[in-house]
Formats: structure tokens, sequence, C-alpha cells
């Protein structure tokens, strides 16, 4: 089984880690594919592509079973209509599903991939009821639990403009190549 997982990684935090691993474990994936999304079509990023892939491969690249692509398209519909995988499992944490609906073709995406949805703070299941009662396909949408992880791309953000220490927000090796490149020390 193929896992997929899609974002713009801006950067990518130890809660992302976190998800990919627990995703690999869980499902028992083959391989997990991390999908870094060149030009976003649903938010803004600060990071140029090639800095924002060059912290995910130092986040994902030393997970098992795991490969890193640059993604062309703005759309998880689009992405999915061009992979070759037979039957893939999406990957998305609590605060995307919520925000599911909003997505472009969200039951194409059903037909395409069924959708593994990890637990995040914040995002009680309750809250994701309505989510999965408003689709085609709910029986396409796994649950899996991960450890609670408190981080966010924006507060990383924040913290660095900020001059604050973000050791345990991030894996080490992103920490440091933010450190030394001077990532996100100004606002765009």
């Amino acid at each position: 089984m193929t896992g997929l997982y899609g974002g713009v990684f801006d950067p990518p935090h130890n809660g992302h880690v976190a998800l990919a691993e627990a995703a690999v474990q869980h499902f028992d994936l083959e391989r997990l594919v991390v999908l870094v999304v060149i030009e976003p079509g649903h938010k803004d990023v600060e990071l140029d592509f090639d800095d924002r892939f060059r912290l995910a491969q130092l986040a994902f690249g030393d997970l098992p079973r795991t490969e890193l692509v640059p993604e062309e398209h703005a759309r998880t519909v689009d992405a999915l209509r061009a992979e070759a995988c037979e039957d893939p499992l999406f990957l998305v944490g609590a605060d995307e599903f919520a925000a599911f609906l909003s997505w472009k073709e969200p039951n194409r995406v059903l037909e395409l991939a069924r959708l593994a949805e990890a637990t995040r703070p914040g995002y009680p299941r309750d809250r994701l009821k309505p989510v999965l009662a408003s689709l085609e396909r709910p029986e396409r949408v796994e649950f899996f639990e991960i450890p609670p992880v408190f981080v966010s791309s924006s507060d990383v953000r924040e913290r660095v403009r900020r001059g604050e220490s973000i050791d345990g927000l991030v894996p080490k090796a992103v920490a440091g190549e933010i450190e030394l490149s001077g990532l996100y020390r100004v606002l765009p």
C-alpha cells in the first residue's frame, strides 16, 4: 500500500514527522511519498520551493520507506488524477480534514484515494462528524491516532522572527538549516 502525504511544509515540523511515522506503522505502508507542493493554490508560503523542499528532505529523508517528490499540482484532486498509484492512502491531519469540504472536488478525492485522518490537538472527533456526514463515501475515510504534538508551521515562523528557540518543535536538522540560512527572520 502506498501512502501520499502532501503539503507546503513551510517549515516541516515535528507534527508532520509524527504523522508520517505513525501512518507508516499503523497502515504498514510499503512506501510513503511526501509530495512537496511547488505552487500551492490554497495558502501563501513564505519560502520558495527549493528552500521548502530542502527542509522537507531534512525532516523526512531518514524515515523508512519514504521518498520526497516535487508536486506540480496545486490541488489534491489534480495530483491524485496524475498519480499512478492504485487506491493510495492520502494522509491528512485533523485540521485539514476539518476543511475538507472546501477542497476542490472532495468527493472525487475519495474516489481516487482513501483518506487517512490523523488526530490533532484542538480537533475533537465531534468537530469532524459534520464533515464525514456530508461526504458521499464516508467509508473511504479512516481515522488513526497519533501522540499529540502541539506545534504549527505558523508558530515556528513567528518564533524564529522573535528570535525564540524552535528546539523540540522541528527536527534538529531543520532547526539547524533555518538558523544557518537565516530563514523566516524577515517578513516576506
